[in-house]
């Protein structure tokens, strides 16, 4: 028990009263936080327009797959659920 009680007091220590916490965001200048802000932006922008792209080619190649298959491959994955004129 008495290694808990000196455990308990050595974490203690390192608690810091809630009034005088300091956020990162406090800690950081202005100019520093919108950087990081803008930043962040940025990426979530660069992902949006690469998960874009990626659908994009991903609808394309399966259409040439399409194009490029045989009769008898398209009648297999079709059937007859083809529209008749």
């Amino acid at each position: 028990m008495a290694k808990k009680k000196q455990q308990r007091s050595t974490n203690d220590e390192f608690n810091l009263p809630k009034e005088k916490a300091a956020t990162l965001a406090d800690q950081l200048g202005g100019d520093v936080l919108a950087k990081l802000k803008a930043a962040k932006q940025d990426m979530v922008a660069d992902e949006k327009a690469k998960e874009e792209e990626r659908i994009a080619k991903a609808a394309f190649e399966r259409k040439q797959r399409e194009k490029n298959m045989s009769f008898e491959e398209l009648l297999d994955q079709y059937g007859d659920k083809g529209s008749k004129f």
